[in-house]
């Protein structure tokens, strides 16, 4: 298995990554793509969003970076995004205190503070930097705080992950598909996680890149309509009550594995999008939350984890939400976040309404007690939090207390209910799909480093060489890249060295295919062309060039276009 220090000075040597203000010292956990890695990036960027898009219907946002702080107070971030932290009392150099326990624990991210801290004390654990005692364990909110506007201004932060953009517009969204589930959303984009003390390279970033999908359902449908077409398909599970295993997707429903479809079938979505990008699918297994590990909203949650030379690393997160987000941003925002399913023939129900007190109104609120009582007929009864209901009237919150209404129940003939949807969340962590990609395609060959890269990834995809830079070999050369190119194949053109250094250029930055311009080009018309996993080569036309490596690219048969000798 390669080192991870291999990959990264390749990574910086040829132009994949480079550590972010390098040149004033560097920050931890903060890298820049260079000009190969760009490419990679948004090669595997396109591939999952046309997956998505293209092939399940979703649609995509562009939500903001930044945002006020009650969305964060909704989302559970302000108060729970943290992590435990210990600080050596001698250099004062900060720990996760879960990571300077883990050779001592088998889940430590799952223990208490207290239990940390006897597990420091019990082991005599000190810091690795110095020696020195370490402190109490404390928590450490992650997310960079910031504030909107001049002066004291308005409290917000940089967002931890993408999801809530998604989810604050959920009311929006619901209009634009026409008011129907479900309806999925995907968003690429940066988050912030002010880490303590990343030092794993791409894998613990404090600015970094995610791809997330949020499908909102029925929560009384959870079935999918290709689930038959891969149910027979296997995947490796390994469950919380330790079992490892390989089941098809329709077992794993069936047997209860996996709590439903939606979810069994794009962690099955998930695994085939990570073997089209590069990832080895033997290195790949879905492992289930433990119960202690579980968020306390989650219906169920699986990991996608890649071995590494890190170990086994979680690269994707996919959950069953349930109605817990949108549930929370009615509460704190007072807007309605339901779907509304139609009856085939009205029914006679009985439900909770608010019923305003209107003579207590009246003297509190003036000329707006009638809006207020309006508002809170109309707003659900699960939206009373703590004895009381917030509503919105003309742009200004109002909440108002439980001795100013009655919840009653009500008989009335409806044609359709209102429910809160659940959330399925396959949750894509880029920047580490992209490392694991480099990791599994490195690979030696006579002392030279080779990146297999799969065609759709590489950041470029033909090497065009003239065997030498005259005798009109150069001019060809262009001729085949220029057309390449205007093809919209990336290409690099390469006229320096011996053609075996510019073969090994290429094979290093996983180009899958060189085209050579020799001498023979200009008495028979035909061209080199040389794989660069197996190295073979065969001569094709020149004037078929394009239409061959487009051939190529798609992995398709080309004994139509090789001249035989």
């Amino acid at each position: 298995m390669a080192d991870a220090q291999d990959i990264l000075s390749l990574c910086k040597r040829r132009g994949f990554l480079y550590p972010s203000y390098e040149i004033y010292g560097g920050v931890a956990g903060m890298y820049d793509y260079g000009p190969l890695g760009t490419a990679l990036k948004n090669n595997i960027i396109e591939i999952w969003r046309r997956l998505y898009t293209l092939g399940e219907g979703f649609i995509e946002i562009d939500s903001e970076t930044i945002g006020p702080e009650m969305v964060f107070k909704a989302s559970g971030h302000v108060d729970e995004f943290a992590d435990k932290m210990v600080k050596c009392k001698a250099c004062e150099e900060p720990y996760r205190a879960d990571h300077i326990v883990s050779d001592l624990h088998p889940n430590a991210g799952a223990l208490s503070e207290r239990e940390i801290e006897e597990l420091i004390r019990k082991n005599n654990v000190v810091c690795p930097a110095c020696g020195g005692e370490l402190s109490n364990v404390e928590e450490f909110n992650l997310m960079f705080k910031t504030t909107i506007g001049p002066g004291s201004g308005r409290v917000g932060y940089m967002r931890p992950e993408t999801a809530q953009g998604i989810f604050v517009n959920f009311p929006n969204l619901y209009r634009y598909n026409r008011e129907k589930l479900p309806l999925g959303v995907i968003q690429v984009g940066r988050g912030y996680r002010n880490e303590i003390s990343p030092r794993q390279g791409m894998i613990r970033l404090r600015e970094f890149n995610m791809m997330e999908c949020e499908l909102f359902v029925d929560p009384e449908d959870k079935t999918w309509p290709r689930f038959g077409d891969v149910a027979g398909d296997a995947i490796r599970l390994l469950t919380n009550d330790g079992q490892e295993m390989e089941v098809t997707v329709g077992d794993a429903v069936e047997k209860g594995v996996i709590c439903n479809q939606v979810l069994a079938y794009f962690m099955w979505f998930t695994q085939e999008f990570l073997k089209a990008v590069g990832i080895d699918g033997e290195k790949l297994r879905f492992r289930q939350h433990e119960k202690d590990e579980m968020a306390h909203y989650a219906m169920d949650c699986w990991d996608a984890e890649c071995l590494l030379s890190y170990g086994w690393t979680e690269i994707v997160g996919i959950a069953d939400r349930g109605c817990w987000d949108l549930s929370r941003h009615a509460t704190f925002s007072g807007v309605e976040m339901s779907s509304f399913k139609r009856f085939d023939e009205p029914q006679e129900i009985e439900r909770d309404k608010i019923k305003p007190q209107y003579d207590k109104l009246g003297p509190m609120y003036k000329g707006k007690a009638g809006k207020i009582g309006k508002a809170m007929e109309e707003a659900d009864p699960e939206n009373v939090v703590d004895g009381s209901i917030t509503v919105e009237v003309d742009g200004e919150r109002f909440t108002i207390s439980s001795d100013c209404f009655d919840v009653v129940k009500v008989k009335e003939k409806v044609s359709g209910v209102r429910r809160v949807p659940h959330v399925i969340e396959p949750s894509h962590g880029l920047d580490r799909i992209i490392y694991s990609v480099l990791e599994h395609s490195y690979t030696q060959r006579e002392d030279q480093t080779v990146l297999r890269l799969p065609s759709a990834v590489a950041p470029i995809k033909v090497g065009v060489f003239p065997l030498m830079a005259r005798d009109g070999l150069d001019d060809l050369a262009a001729e085949i890249d220029q057309e390449l190119r205007f093809g919209g194949i990336e290409t690099y053109y390469d006229e320096s060295g011996s053609i075996g250094r510019r073969y090994a250029r290429m094979d290093e930055i996983g180009t899958p295919w060189c085209i050579t311009v020799d001498y023979r080009t200009k008495e028979d018309g035909t061209v080199t062309l040389r794989e660069r996993d197996s190295t073979s080569q065969v001569r094709v036309r020149f004037h078929d060039v394009l239409k061959v490596v487009q051939t190529a690219l798609c992995g398709a048969d080309l004994s139509e276009f090789v001249i035989n000798e």
